[in-house]
């Protein structure tokens, strides 16, 4: 089989119990913190209002709603492997078990995209949030200490403190990193209820004509640039080892994230173009702009606090996410053992979390990550379409697989879900084409220079293969040599008697 060799889903399972050192602590309204932790960072202040401006206008709220259609395609197809698969990994456990090793291998590779380098870029993001906040009260930091040796300063040192925090919540447990994501989007969650509540008495309708200035070209296109707004979800996926009934739960958190953030992004939406000429939201905070123009004070606080919550939460759900990548990736052998170990107090991989937590800070503290983070889209785009062909090559091969959850309309969910998938890819900048190139084939020289020689099932396979040697008994189990006969004819009884002297016949 090679490189192309499958888990089977019953051996995925009794490793994920043999192994359950991870503590079952979660449940759905977790989950659903988790989703939106992920999927709603500061984009929805900035994305909003940049997009209708340049893209669709008004008319922005029908492309967040088809936007948000497309991913809840991508949503119900993880629904459907995270019920019959609830074991850590995500897209990587779900390749791995439907496609093959060498598949799964670039799919959990691409995911750092999706996590750690991205996370890298929203260090650096909070970090300049918190720097701005602070000059608005009198409170100006050292431009050495705010940017990295490549951006003319020493150190990026807001973002190097804010992933050690994270860092260390993610180590503490499960219990403990739930529950602060949980207190985090709340906030991020009141700000943005904060904005509506201000903002919807001040909407003047007039503002929403021309509803369509860009037509329904602008709506698909307008659709196509924020579909990223809705990245994240698929981080629910990675605590199914760590949710308390995932057959139920883990589609509820998906499917239940991804709606709320939809009705989120629907509702600033409208309000936002409602308090403002759409040609007027085209600035780096146009959600600021808009208040302003509606005669609201405070709204650069308002903005920058949500924005840090929103930034924040992205950064511990993407930690939390990578190091169970890793640990499923460490327990198929691919990556070095230590990536397996499971704090016996906190029930965490902390050792993995905290190797992920030191990249995020090199990165965040030391790398200008803006171009770097492009690649976090492609590494997404690339586990949606590989979920999407193996819950179509599993219900093929493995019909009788039990399935808590399935996925409606099938084929056509997934075979959608992959269409756009593909759109979206084929209208990424060409530079990030080539960067997403060399990034696959460093993973490939990764994956054959120890992947493939450790991985567990390759191991398996060689054990069986191996022919074993013919078995040899030592000399105390070899058998008595049989004796030889006599070369002659013994006489019969009779005339041995006749030769016998007298006194032995007596």
């Amino acid at each position: 089989m090679g490189i192309w060799r499958t888990k089977k889903i019953a051996d995925l399972m009794q490793e994920a119990g043999d192994n359950q050192k991870l503590k079952r602590s979660i449940g759905t309204p977790e989950l659903v913190a988790l989703g939106v932790g992920a999927i709603i960072g500061s984009g929805i202040f900035v994305l909003t209002g940049v997009a209708a401006a340049n893209y669709a206008g008004p008319a922005l709220v029908f492309s967040f709603i088809l936007s948000g259609l497309a991913a809840g395609l991508a949503a119900l197809v993880y629904a459907e492997m995270a019920a019959m698969i609830p074991v850590t990994g995500s897209a990587y456990t779900y390749a791995y078990a439907s496609l093959g090793e060498i598949i799964a291998w670039l799919v959990g590779w691409n995911l750092v995209l999706e996590y750690l380098v991205a996370s890298g870029a929203v260090a650096v993001g909070w970090s300049g949030y918190i720097t701005d906040m602070l000059a608005s009260m009198g409170v100006f930091l050292p431009r050495a200490l705010v940017n990295s040796p490549l951006s003319g300063g020493l150190v990026n040192l807001p973002a190097i403190l804010i992933t050690v925090v994270m860092t260390g919540v993610a180590i503490v447990g499960t219990t403990t990193s739930a529950r602060t994501n949980k207190i985090i989007v709340g906030v991020k969650i009141l700000v943005i209820l904060a904005f509506l509540a201000l903002g919807a008495p001040r909407v003047k309708p007039a503002y929403w004509h021309p509803f369509l200035p860009f037509g329904v070209t602008g709506v698909v296109h307008g659709a196509a640039i924020i579909f990223f707004a809705y990245i994240g979800f698929d981080a629910v996926a990675t605590a199914a080892e760590e949710v308390r009934d995932p057959a139920r739960e883990l589609p509820l958190g998906i499917i239940g994230s991804l709606a709320l953030a939809t009705i989120l992004y629907v509702a600033v939406t409208i309000v936002l173009t409602g308090l403002t000429p759409y040609t007027n939201l085209n600035t780096p905070s146009p959600v600021t702009t808009g208040l302003l123009a509606a005669g609201v004070r405070g709204a650069s606080l308002i903005v920058g606090t949500g924005a840090l919550a929103g930034l924040t939460s992205v950064l511990l759900v993407n930690i939390f996410a990578q190091s169970r990548v890793f640990m499923a990736m460490g327990r198929d052998g691919l990556l070095p053992p230590l990536f397996t170990r499971v704090h016996p107090r906190f029930h965490t991989p902390w050792l993995t979390t905290l190797i992920v937590g030191a990249f995020v800070t090199l990165i965040g503290g030391f790398l200008p990550v803006d171009i770097i983070a492009e690649l976090a889209n492609v590494g997404t785009l690339s586990a949606f379409f590989v979920v999407s062909v193996g819950v179509m090559v599993l219900r093929r091969t493995q019909p009788d697989l039990k399935r808590p959850f399935k996925v409606p309309l099938m084929p056509w969910t997934p075979l959608l879900a992959i269409a756009f998938a593909v759109y979206l890819f084929f209208n990424l900048p060409g530079l990030t084409w080539i960067r997403f190139g060399v990034w696959v084939t460093l993973g490939l020289v990764v994956y054959f220079a120890y992947g493939r020689r450790h991985s567990v099932l390759a191991r398996e396979e060689e054990s069986k293969a191996v022919p074993r040697p013919p078995y040899r008994p030592s000399p105390l189990e070899m058998p008595a040599p049989a004796r030889k006969p006599f070369p002659f004819k013994l006489p019969a009884p009779e005339l041995l008697r006749m030769f016998l002297p007298r006194w032995r016949r007596d």
